[in-house]
């Protein structure tokens, strides 16, 4: 296992930017996780750096310790695919895009558009993604491609993973059926860049100090909202991912989420993120296992609205 010595920036806790020098530590079986070092880096961090974000932010919302470290007991980290307007501008200085949204897609000879013909709504660089800060395995490299539909109910979703090396050719938006001509929706295709996140368990809040603080008084409900977007976006560094794609971590759905028993969140797709007016909600979700094992075709596509 090796360790590196890092500066690190704990962004929006105060007025001004937190610095303090931390051990990163590299390594499977290590529990790391996400926070902003530097300008617009991402780095790997154990779990008390997090549990340092999240208690200063805690400190300066008027939350209570315990309350805190009941939100730390089931936090998971994320990715949140964003354009580069979105960045803060340190972070755009060192942005390196990890994804598209829309376009035509690029597949092998002998594949054509899956089943359907529904649209295809994103695709993954996987090699420029952060893997390890993620809690589901994704593939180290090749795409991962996304297909469904987002403004109504979708009949057929896909996705589809292309090793790196394999030899494509872009395909075409028109076809046949029953002998007439038709075409496959193509949005407007978009670079989005990754940045760190943290999501935190839906049930936090019925944890023993939390019910206990949120019975003490009026407002506080308020009080935890605000903390949890503080946190949100202190992980984030300040980038903007309201309206955003999410890999991994915990949904929020507009409705119930899917994501429970055995069943995780491999992506989240705001339809606002992929055409600006459309407003839907499209969670993806897996066991862990079917997830690492690259068995899509077992993944469950819901869309709310």
């Amino acid at each position: 296992m090796a360790s590196s010595r890092v500066l690190l920036v704990l962004t929006n806790l105060g007025a001004s930017h937190t610095e303090m020098e931390v051990t990163a530590v590299y390594g499977p079986g290590v529990g790391r996780q996400l926070v902003s070092v530097g300008p617009g880096m991402i780095a790997f961090m154990t779990p008390s750096i997090v549990e340092e974000l999240v208690l200063r932010t805690a400190e300066r919302h008027g939350v209570p310790g315990p309350v805190a470290q009941e939100m730390l007991a089931g936090f998971r980290p994320c990715l949140h695919l964003v354009p580069f307007q979105d960045l803060t501008p340190a972070q755009q200085k060192e942005a390196r895009p990890a994804a598209r949204t829309g376009g035509l897609p690029n597949l092998p000879d002998g594949i054509d558009w899956p089943d359907g013909r529904a649209p295809l709504v994103l695709t993954i660089d996987c090699a420029a993604l952060p893997r390890e800060a993620l809690d589901i395995e994704l593939p180290p490299d090749g795409s991962l491609l996304f297909f469904t539909e987002i403004e109504y109910e979708p009949e057929s979703s896909t996705v589809v993973h292309l090793p790196a090396d394999a030899r494509t050719t872009q395909r075409a938006a028109t076809y046949q059926l029953d002998g007439e001509p038709e075409q496959t929706t193509v949005y407007q295709p978009g670079v989005l860049y990754p940045v760190p996140g943290l999501t935190v368990a839906p049930d936090w809040r019925d944890a023993p100090a939390t019910s206990a603080f949120l019975d003490g008084g009026a407002g506080r409900d308020d009080i935890l909202d605000d903390f949890e977007d503080a946190v949100r976006d202190a992980a984030a560094g300040g980038a903007s991912h309201g309206v955003s794609i999410q890999l991994g971590g915990f949904s929020s759905p507009w409705q119930l989420a899917p994501d429970e028993g055995d069943l995780v969140l491999l992506a989240q797709i705001h339809g606002q993120s992929i055409e600006s007016n459309v407003y839907t909600q499209t969670l993806i979700v897996g066991t862990r296992e079917d997830i690492a094992g690259r068995r899509y075709e077992a993944l469950v596509f819901e869309q709310q609205v």
